[in-house]
């Protein structure tokens, strides 16, 4: 597996990765996540603003959220973690 990394090294792409990140009670969570930047928000319609740019999150199937994570790793898929042992 691999070791989480400072989340300003993170890619800004748009690709989905593993993120830590501390809710409002001090759980610390994981999530895959993905940075959206306001021009990519602005893409999907609606209205949209310099703050709603940042890590999104889906929390369920239907409902997403804005998290400020503080660490992430590649996002792993079923099985790679057997592949990198080897």
């Amino acid at each position: 597996m691999s070791k989480k990394q400072p989340i300003s090294t993170a890619p800004k792409d748009g690709s989905k990765v593993q993120i830590f990140w501390t809710d409002e009670d001090g759980q610390e969570n994981e999530s895959i996540g993905q940075y959206r930047s306001l021009d990519r928000l602005k893409a999907t319609g609606g209205q949209w603003d310099e703050t709603d740019a940042g890590w999104w999150i889906f929390t369920d199937s239907n409902t997403q959220k804005k998290v400020t994570p503080h660490s992430w790793q590649p996002a792993t898929k079923p099985g790679d973690e057997d592949a990198e042992e080897e």
